[in-house]
């Protein structure tokens, strides 16, 4: 590639970006997943000349995109919010998942002629829940917590035996040994589990007990962590989707440093995996053999959307006390986005046949399901009486909130011989609005109040702006050389 061409991938991949980012304005204003718009994207840059149909570097990319947007996930979902609904999740992330293939596969079989390894890989393959679809529909839905963290928990979750299964459909002659199967769902899941709790717990221990040179590098390493997870759990052949999303969640509720900005850093990275990962898709369909499969796609949508997903949250459910008004509004809920599509490509690298037809049957599918299910969240919320009254949402509590409000946090000890000595809080008069937050004395953190008096060996805590931290130092130099009268004797705290 010469610069220029390198220049024109840039132009053309930054245009993309602008452009699918203003997609993401217009779908949130009337309640449409972005995903939608971004696969249209796609599809528009392929028709104006862009050739792309290398599934092999789609899988690839994907994959890995879909590995961010699990560790965004998790990074992002408050343990208090799935605590309790982490088996209930965990049933319909495996049962429900297995009881929806099943279905599916055996209706559009005997309804569409196809033949079982690509009916089998059809159910697998829109199994699962979209962790971004539902994600980003949730943000503008307010429900009860325990009914959100159930689908996050369970979209987060799912793709993992989706993956196995849509693998193990995938080799031909196919091996459908139910001992085969249920050892390596096991393996993998257990895999997955471990390393995603091992990554998270050993990095959030490591994080809290070192300082970094820069508060950058914080939501650097966190985020390392979670995709670390994801590529050691893969190396073990087990499920790295399962571990990226399990220590993403790990490592947000540790009470890690800077967590609004990991937080805002996992999101932004989230975005342009989502971005990337729905255009590269877009790029890989082709417009003319979709409206072939328009029948196909519409039958097997029915099929998982009137059958499939509902009885697999009914059987998943059984034994787990959810009012049948949630059980109703998770089968409806069931969104479709990114993680079909991409796993579309697997049987299309494995050579299977008519793989590039399930593509272009689950495109369609995913893009209907888009649209009559995302705009209607809402109203059905609203028609069972889910939604709660006060939809104020719970305040988050910041480890290190100074970026926002353009604040610092400086440390100072009173040392052996300064004038700060006695002086009270009062007394020292810092420039406004910088004050002394905590005060550490033998060893004792207390709260200061305007009458304290500064000791010899106090550490002391102080919050102030970027705009007035200069003044602040000058003050607290001036004092200790010269006392509370320092002024008086001309002494303004110049650096020595």
């Amino acid at each position: 590639m010469t610069l220029y061409q390198l220049y024109v991938a840039l132009l053309i991949g930054g245009l993309v970006l602008l452009a699918s980012i203003a997609a993401t304005r217009l779908a949130t204003g009337v309640g449409l997943p972005s995903l939608l718009l971004f696969l249209g994207v796609g599809v528009l840059v392929g028709e104006v000349g862009l050739v792309f149909d290398n599934a092999q570097l789609a899988q690839d990319l994907g994959t890995a995109a879909l590995a961010v947007i699990l560790v965004e996930g998790g990074l992002t979902t408050r343990f208090s919010d799935i605590r309790k609904v982490l088996a209930p999740a965990g049933v319909l992330a495996t049962v429900g998942v297995g009881v929806s293939t099943v279905v599916t596969a055996t209706a559009v079989h005997w309804l569409l002629g196809m033949d079982w390894q690509l009916a089998l890989l059809l159910g697998a393959v829109v199994s699962s829940t979209d962790a971004a679809a539902v994600f980003s529909v949730l943000r503008v839905v307010p429900l009860p917590r325990r009914l959100s963290g159930l689908l996050e928990a369970e979209s987060g979750f799912n793709d993992a035996p989706a993956v196995i299964l849509v693998m193990l459909f995938s080799v031909t002659p196919m091996d459908l040994n139910p001992l085969t199967v249920a050892g390596t769902l096991l393996y993998e899941l257990a895999i997955g589990t471990v390393l995603g709790l091992g990554c998270g717990v050993l990095g959030a221990m490591t994080l809290r007990r070192i300082a970094l040179p820069a508060s950058g590098l914080y939501p650097l390493a966190t985020f390392g962590l979670g995709m670390l997870a994801f590529a050691a759990a893969g190396s073990a052949h087990g499920s790295g989707f399962l571990a990226a999303y399990v220590a993403g969640v790990v490592l947000a509720n540790s009470g890690l440093p800077h967590r609004s900005a990991t937080r805002s850093f996992a999101e932004g990275a989230g975005w342009l995996a989502q971005i990337g990962v729905f255009v590269i898709l877009g790029l890989l369909v082709s417009p003319d053999e979709l409206l072939g499969e328009v029948v196909p796609a519409f039958v097997a949508g029915l099929v998982l959307l009137l059958l499939a997903r509902p009885l697999s949250v009914f059987l998943s459910l059984i034994g787990f006390r959810v009012p049948w008004r949630e059980q109703l509004f998770l089968s409806w809920a069931g969104l479709r986005g990114a993680v079909p599509i991409v796993l579309c490509t697997y049987p299309i690298v494995a050579g299977v046949q008519d793989s590039w037809r399930l593509l272009h049957i689950v495109f369609i599918l995913v893009v209907l399901y888009t649209v009559v299910q995302g705009p209607s969240l809402r109203l059905v919320a609203e028609w069972l009486n889910l939604i709660p009254r006060d939809t104020t949402r719970e305040i988050q509590v910041d480890a290190a909130p100074l970026d926002v409000l353009g604040a610092e946090l400086l440390t100072m000890t009173v040392l052996p011989g300064s004038r700060l000595h006695n002086v009270t809080v009062l007394e020292l008069r810092l420039p406004d609005p910088s004050v002394i937050t905590l005060i550490i004395r033998a060893g004792r953190p207390f709260v200061p109040q305007p009458v304290t008096r500064l000791q010899a060996g106090d550490e002391l805590l102080i919050v102030t702006t970027s705009v007035t931290r200069d003044l602040a130092e000058r003050r607290l130099r001036a004092v200790s050389r010269r006392g509370k009268l320092a002024y008086w004797f001309d002494e303004y705290g110049d650096p020595a």
